[in-house]
């Protein structure tokens, strides 16, 4: 599927909107993300955090796992939106590690603290060296 500027665009304000929702009492960092689905459906996420902090789960895990909980298994793209950070922050390892699960390595992704101050990558650029890609078998490409 070829995304498009505005398809892009309007991704990152669907994750940006979604990091309102955001349960972030002790960083005070609110995260957003949004995926897309290949029929235009938009699948939105925020990092909910707990006291615990290790069972903090990030807003782009959130996103994935309430669209594979929907019946989805695949995505064509994600933006995340992190509104209080003075650059770009990228997900983090286990977030990488979950996303590579359910897209290819061309997937756009885009991310920063307002989209004129945006990365724009793929996940493969994300996770250069994801050895699951190469492990699925052909039915799970």
């Amino acid at each position: 599927m070829n995304i498009s500027e505005e398809q892009m665009k309007d991704l990152y304000d669907s994750a940006f909107n979604a990091s309102d929702k955001s349960y972030s009492p002790y960083s005070h960092f609110p995260v957003g993300a949004a995926l897309l689905m290949s029929d235009g459906t938009v699948i939105t996420g925020a990092n909910i955090e707990n006291r615990s902090y290790g069972l903090t789960n990030c807003a782009e895990r959130t996103a994935v796992f309430t669209a594979a909980a929907a019946g989805w298994r695949s995505f064509c793209a994600l933006a995340i939106a992190t509104p209080k950070s003075d650059y770009p922050v990228g997900p983090c390892g286990a977030c990488r590690q979950v996303l590579t699960e359910f897209a290819p390595a061309d997937v756009p992704v885009v991310f920063g603290p307002k989209w004129e101050n945006t990365v724009r990558t793929t996940l493969g650029e994300l996770y250069p060296y994801d050895s699951l890609h190469e492990l699925a078998t052909d039915n799970e490409k």
